[in-house]
């Protein structure tokens, strides 16, 4: 049974740091990309980073230079730790796995990942 579950959310005011967890379960961990997505009120989901099986990271322009993305392989956990947040920063924000044979599709693009969390709260306060 294939879990995912992300930990780590709650308010902070801008400048501040936040890490997020994302416990994973029930797949072939070490072999999927895994990446962090973000939905605010009102807007699409969006791709905030993500890290392949071989360690490769990607960001998007929003985040690059303050977020990291990383992986614990021997624990099946992603992390994400967040710096220097900002308020528009602020969203639920989702774990997700993506099996090896979509590798090829853009990082950012959701429907590549099969395996998503239910989320977790990101609130910033300026």
């Amino acid at each position: 049974q294939v879990q995912v579950e992300e930990s780590g959310g709650g308010s902070v005011q801008a400048g501040g740091s936040l890490r997020l967890s994302c416990a994973a379960s029930g797949f072939t961990y070490r072999t999927y990309s895994m990446g962090w997505f973000r939905q605010a009120p009102g807007k699409e989901r969006e791709g905030v980073a993500a890290i392949d099986g071989d360690g490769i990271r990607r960001y998007a322009d929003s985040v690059k230079g303050r977020f990291t993305i990383s992986r614990d392989n021997a624990k099946n956990i992603l992390y994400l730790q967040m710096d220097s947040v900002k308020p528009e920063d602020t969203a639920m924000y989702y774990c997700a796995g993506k099996m090896r044979e979509y590798s090829p599709w853009p990082w950012n693009l959701s429907n590549g990942y099969n395996h998503w969390g239910q989320g977790t709260q990101v609130t910033v306060s300026s």
